[in-house]
């Protein structure tokens, strides 16, 4: 008798995209695969989140809207400006008044934030020049500017849901996902205020969803490849790219991430040999060139043919850029000038490097050294950067008679300056020559560095210190007639001293108040070639006609002023180095050491600090993987079959994908040296908690060893458990999140780690002292009256210094004369007690450490006097205050100047005051990042 055989089908699991490392085989068992002849992945659905149940539409609605109430309380509160509003808030009011700034970061989310406060009327008046400065009095649409990040914060949540959906995950998954999103109290600051922050999460995680899609498409193999669906979100991915990199150039992290994952999609299209020709291959990676390159570049550059349209006035941003680049902007532009420089030419000398500053000189002298006549670096044009070209010698008439006089070649037929003719420079303002002599300078005191100073009187010849022979750098030069003579703008050229054989010199040196922090100029024995090469940029011969040969600057168009500007992005991003009160460094991130003070008045902070009940877990989850990817290794060496099963395979290489991403935003911070702060690790947050979804989603709904995949009751249980402990972790943290009403001992509960260094002696002792607080029509808040002392303490006015010893009494300063005109309408005394760091403590903590005798008091009296007219209204008090220079638009913040009309009353020997490291001690304070500080002109340190 025959025997009968029953043959059963084994299904396979459903799984989501991914390319398995064997591609080319399909899975009939768990156990065991067979060869595929294509090069689709086993496992792989089709995930179009376009097909997605309505129910899950109806989840996302709930989710969304969740998330648009918690990022959108109180978004009105802090009514000042917080941390980087500084910067981001002031572009907006360039941007509006069309002042030409610089700025590190590409200009899309700049823009669209301008945009948003345009549409809502605001006039760029503002200047968001301090944290804490008031936006309700001057009306200020702050909370227009606001909601645009805040809006892209939303849009964060349903793009994490999509993707994980994408990704082959549940539903509940994917909504925890979301969730986590929605209570990481690091995300809910950043999307609250005006930063760029939030619209790079969301560049990011629309890239990260774009290229999903994409990727599930390609992963279903041969018969998806070129459809609509296909180039859908190949060119979505592209457009993503564009986006992320045009906020910040974090964004070339994800194009590294893009661009790995498309380099191994197109190697595995080189391996099937069955159904990609060598032509149809060409055709993938030409689609793939111009999706994913082609198009981002194209935003890329459009973005900044839109800055340029929009910024086509001089603004303090202009001085960072070449002077081709500042005569596109209006009222920079100069007329055509003689191209031939003889003797007896009125010149300007510009510098070629350091933004090119102009010679100057100006009567002032230096307070040591020669004490001759100043000669700096100065950026603006002005009269006393005029010069007249003299010959060593003078000219003689036909009788064989000397003409006397700085003028007496101006008068004469027209004598070019040739490259190594000695010359002499006349300043025509204070009838002094250019002079340099064996003399250190006042600031860089190094033996090979030489004085330069204006020295003489009217009527002086001069002597052989006021000798330079000019030297043309001939591979700088433009034309051959510029090789060889002196011709404006075209030729670069160094001056040598005859007497000592140095070179005119300047660096990024600035004198001190003496000099105007206008730069240093020198004379250097062998003197880098950049700093000592030089130019004329005007220029004027009485006996050059109309009819002479007349140059100016190159447009240097739209690539031209392009690719200057990535230039000098570039240079100074790496040239923030400075240290900062709030920064911290990569390895830190993860583990959450430290956040940024963001804000803090009327006894509320803002503190950027993540939500640890989802920071930790997530980077367990990306551990997890090194762990996983490590042992699988190992196994795979020893020549286990574990690739062999669907779910291991997909597992790695799914989640593998994810953590590559978090990878490419987090490794690369560690060969930065410029300032960083915990903000950077955001875009890497956001892949470490899509991976700890993943990780989930396999657990408890694909791997069956572990018992929860027929138990959805008990994996939704645990949903619920972490949502409600992350949530409940968000409530406590809530107050540094939104700036609300705290209490110490309510901070002090929930501060983990000493490195979490948000003061809670900043707030109130009980909540009912927030109540008598009485808003101001300018939204500023009146304080409260001061606690008493207690327990018999002593009674400083001041501070108490918990390292300093007992100063004994102190007799209180008197406030002051009043001005003239003017009265005492009333007095205010408050008591306050602070530690040696200015931090204020709560009056009954430092009663009981009196009591034990574990403090001692340093007292000090402070008188504030306020002004206010009569009307009670508080009037600014601008004294000593120095005037803006008439020219203050286009100055360089590296040769910032004070204006030589105010130093006139300033004493010539002022001393010089050297700042050094400790000026940068952290003091509490929030403190604006300096991304953008060597832009707009707000430095960190004053410069001597």
């Amino acid at each position: 008798m025959a025997s009968v055989q029953q043959h059963k089908t084994i299904p396979l699991e459903k799984s989501p995209s991914g390319i398995s490392p064997s591609h080319r085989s399909k899975s009939t068992t768990p156990g065991k695969t067979t060869k595929r002849k294509d090069y689709g992945s086993e496992g792989v659905t089709d995930n179009d989140i376009f097909l997605l149940p309505s129910s899950d539409f109806q989840l996302l609605g709930v989710l969304t809207a969740i998330a648009t109430v918690v990022r959108l309380f109180r978004i009105y509160q802090p009514s000042s400006v917080v941390f980087d509003e500084v910067h981001f808030g002031g572009f907006a009011s360039k941007y509006i008044k069309g002042r030409f700034f610089m700025d590190v970061h590409p200009p899309l989310a700049k823009l669209l934030i301008t945009l948003a406060g345009w549409l809502a009327g605001y006039d760029g008046d503002f200047d968001f020049k301090d944290i804490g400065k008031d936006y309700l009095e001057p009306r200020v649409p702050y909370v227009a500017m606001r909601m645009l990040p805040a809006v892209l914060g939303i849009a964060t949540i349903p793009t994490m849901f999509l993707t994980l959906k994408a990704l082959g995950c549940r539903t509940m998954t994917a909504a925890m996902g979301a969730s986590l999103l929605i209570f990481e109290n690091a995300l809910v600051t950043q999307s609250r205020l005006i930063l760029l922050d939030s619209p790079l999460i969301f560049c990011t995680a629309f890239t990260a969803l774009a290229f999903t899609c994409f990727t599930n498409q390609h992963e279903l193999g041969p018969s998806r490849a070129f459809d609509a669906t296909w180039w859908f979100w190949l060119a979505l991915t592209g457009l993503g790219l564009g986006a992320t990199v045009s906020v910040k150039w974090v964004g070339l992290f994800t194009i590294a991430w893009v661009g790995s994952l498309t380099i191994l999609q197109l190697w595995v299209l080189l391996g099937d040999t069955t159904t990609v020709t060598p032509r149809k291959w060409f055709k993938h990676f030409f689609a793939r060139v111009f999706c994913l390159i082609i198009i981002p570049i194209a935003f890329y550059g459009g973005l900044f043919a839109i800055h340029f349209i929009c910024l086509v006035n001089p603004g303090d941003g202009d001085g960072f850029m070449s002077s081709e680049f500042q005569a596109t902007l209006n009222s920079k532009g100069m007329q055509d000038v003689p191209a031939d420089v003889a003797f007896g030419s009125e010149v300007s000398i510009r510098h070629h490097n350091t933004q090119g500053g102009y010679l100057h000189s100006h009567a002032h002298m230096y307070p040591g050294g020669s004490h001759q006549q100043q000669i700096t670096l100065y950026p603006h044009k002005d009269e006393n950067n005029v010069w007249i070209v003299e010959n060593m010698t003078q000219p003689l008439t036909a009788d064989n008679v000397t003409i006397p006089g700085p003028r007496a070649w101006s008068n004469i037929s027209t004598t070019y300056v040739k490259d190594g003719d000695t010359i002499k420079l006349y300043h025509i303002t204070t009838d002094r020559r250019l002079h340099s002599h064996d003399v250190r300078p006042p600031v860089t005191e190094a033996d090979w560095q030489n004085e330069v100073s204006a020295y003489g009187y009217e009527g002086f010849e001069g002597d052989a210190n006021d000798y330079f022979r000019v030297e043309i750098v001939k591979s700088m030069s433009d034309g051959a007639e510029a090789k060889t003579r002196l011709r404006t703008i075209q030729t670069k050229f160094k001056l040598v001293h005859v007497m000592t054989g140095c070179v005119l010199f300047s660096h990024k040196v600035k004198l001190p108040d003496w000099g105007f922090e206008q730069q240093e100029v020198t004379c250097a024995k062998g003197g880098t070639l950049p700093n000592s090469v030089w130019y004329v940029e005007q220029n004027f011969h009485p006996m050059l006609g109309p009819e002479a040969e007349k140059v100016n600057y190159r447009n240097p168009g739209f690539l031209g002023k392009f690719w200057e500007l990535q230039r000098v992005m570039w240079t100074t991003n790496a040239g923030l180095v400075e240290s900062h009160a709030w920064d911290s460094r990569p390895p830190s991130w993860p583990v959450l050491s430290r956040g940024i003070n963001f804000w803090g008045k009327d006894h509320r902070q803002i503190y950027l600090l993540g939500n640890p009940a989802i920071w930790y877990p997530s980077t367990i989850a990306i551990a997890v993987y090194v762990v996983f990817k490590g042992l699988s290794v190992l196994r795979w060496q020893r020549g286990f079959k574990d690739y062999n099963n669907v779910n291991f395979k997909r597992f790695d290489y799914e989640l593998g994908t994810t953590v590559l991403g978090w990878a490419f935003h987090y490794f690369p911070f560690y060969l930065m040296a410029r300032q960083l702060f915990l903000h950077h690790y955001l875009p890497a947050l956001y892949f470490a908690i899509m991976a700890l979804c993943q990780i989930y989603d396999f657990g408890a709904h694909r791997i069956a060893t572990l018992g929860l995949k027929n138990r959805p009751e008990i994996s939704g249980a645990l949903i619920a458990l972490f949502l409600a402990f992350a949530i409940g972790t968000f409530t406590l943290y809530a107050p540094l999140t939104y700036g609300n009403a705290w209490t110490q001992d309510a901070c002090k509960a929930v501060k983990l780690f000493d490195t979490w260094d948000f003061d809670c002696n900043t707030f109130y002792t009980d909540y009912s002292q927030y109540s008598l607080q009485a808003p101001q029509a300018s939204g500023k808040a009146t304080e409260p009256p001061s606690l008493p002392p207690q327990g018999g303490m002593p009674k400083p006015a001041g501070g108490a210094d918990t390292s300093g010893k007992n100063d004994g009494q102190v007799t209180p300063q008197p406030g002051g004369a009043v001005p003239e005109g003017q009265r005492v309408v009333g007095q205010e005394e408050k008591v306050e007690y602070r530690d040696q760091d200015g931090n204020l403590l709560d009056p009954a903590e430092v009663s009981s450490l009196a009591q034990e005798g574990k403090v001692t008091f340093k007292t000090t009296y402070e008188t504030r006097t306020k002004l206010v007219d009569t009307d009670g209204n508080e009037i600014p008090d601008s004294d000593g205050v120095a005037p803006k220079h008439p020219d203050v638009e286009g100055q360089n913040p590296d040769t910032k100047g004070i204006p030589e009309n105010q130093g006139n009353s300033q004493p010539a020997d002022a001393k010089i005051n050297y700042i050094g490291s400790e000026s940068r001690e952290r003091d509490g304070k929030p403190k604006p990042g300096s991304e953008a500080n060597e832009a707009t002109g707000r430095s960190n340190l004053s410069s001597v």
